[in-house]
C-alpha cells in the first residue's frame, strides 16, 4: 500500500451557498493529510481497504467579501473549531467512479457522510480526486445567519478537488 500525500498549494475546495437574494461563493486551497492507497494500473484496489485523513482550516475559507467571511467565521466558531477534518472509512467502486464513506467533523459535530469521486492518476505517482456533495450546516448544528437583510439558505454544496503525490520513504 502506498501513501499519497496531499499537495495544499494544488488542492482546492468550493463552496456554494445562497441568500435569500444572491448566491456566495466560497473556497479554500490548504488541504492538507494522507491517502493510504493500493494501486494497479491506474486503478484503486479495494483490498486492502483504502484509507486517508483530511484536514483544512476553516480560516482559509474566503468568499471575496470581508462582511461574509467575518460572519461565517464567528458563525462556525472558528477559534473553537479551527479545523475541518474528514476520515475515509469505506471505499466501493461504482459504475463512473468510486463511493467514498468516512466521518466528517466541523463545527465539533461529526457525521457519517458519504459520496461520489472520481479518481484519475495523470502518471504513476501522482492521483486527482474530485468529487461533489449538498451539505444542509444544521446538520452539524450551524444555525444559517442572517447577513443585513439577506437570509442565508442552509443547503450548501462543496466540490473539492484533491491532488496527491506518491510519499517517497
Amino acid at each position: 500500500m502506498a501513501t499519497f500525500r496531499i499537495l495544499p498549494d494544488r488542492s482546492r475546495v468550493w463552496i456554494d451557498a445562497r441568500t435569500s437574494v444572491h448566491p456566495i461563493h466560497g473556497e479554500a486551497d490548504g488541504v492538507t493529510g494522507a491517502l493510504d492507497l493500493e494501486v494497479d494500473g491506474g486503478t484503486v484496489l479495494l483490498e486492502p481497504r483504502p484509507t486517508g485523513r483530511l484536514r483544512l482550516a476553516v480560516g482559509r475559507l474566503r468568499s471575496g467579501n470581508r462582511l461574509y467571511d467575518g460572519e461565517l467565521l464567528r458563525r462556525v466558531d472558528a477559534r473553537r473549531y479551527p479545523e475541518i477534518t474528514a476520515e475515509v472509512r469505506e471505499v466501493t467502486a461504482t459504475a463512473g467512479g468510486y463511493r467514498v464513506r468516512g466521518d466528517l467533523t466541523f463545527h465539533g459535530v461529526t457525521r457519517t457522510v458519504d459520496g461520489e469521486v472520481l479518481v484519475v492518476f495523470p502518471d504513476p505517482d501522482t492521483v486527482e480526486i474530485t468529487g461533489e456533495r449538498a451539505f444542509d450546516v444544521r446538520d452539524f448544528g450551524i444555525d444559517p445567519p442572517r447577513i443585513l437583510m439577506l437570509r442565508v439558505h442552509p443547503d450548501v454544496t462543496v466540490r473539492v478537488r484533491l491532488l496527491a503525490v506518491r510519499a517517497v520513504d
